[in-house]
């Protein structure tokens, strides 16, 4: 496992953990993660030297850490900027007696392997498309 690879991409989640708060809002985010996942999808096809799909999912983890801590250590700014998202948790609340952070702390992790599973499925076809070729043999 190239862990510096894992860490170092995970730093794109921490900024869009950030960028989520107040700059970005709902219906732009999953582009703004489209675009991360490519990026990380190809610089782990390029930098890992296997196990893509365990990049991918591992990357996504330490993302659903980051962006949970830090919507959870802002959540009066993320709320107030996310209606969409504080109507769910009202619901969640309302149904299971869970509070805004303890349902962003139950909903980050299953977000996280969710973005996981696609964030590896996405490295493992950027390694097929972006595969290192073999040297060429030259002739004597």
């Amino acid at each position: 496992m190239n862990w510096k690879l894992i860490f170092g991409l995970s730093l794109f989640g921490l900024a869009m953990a950030f960028a989520t708060v107040s700059l970005i809002t709902s219906n732009i985010e999953p582009i703004c993660w489209l675009a991360i996942f490519l990026i990380c999808a190809f610089l782990i096809a390029k930098n890992a030297q296997g196990r893509y799909f365990l990049h991918g999912f591992l990357v996504s983890l330490v993302n659903c850490v980051w962006v949970t801590g830090v919507h959870i250590m802002h959540s009066g700014a993320y709320m107030a900027n996310h209606a969409k998202e504080v109507e769910g948790y009202a619901k969640m609340n309302t149904q299971f007696g869970l509070s805004v952070t303890q349902s962003m702390l139950a909903i980050g992790p299953f977000v996280g392997i969710f973005s996981g599973i696609v964030l590896g499925l996405f490295a493992v076809i950027a390694s097929k498309i972006f595969r290192k070729q073999p040297a060429m043999r030259q002739m004597p």
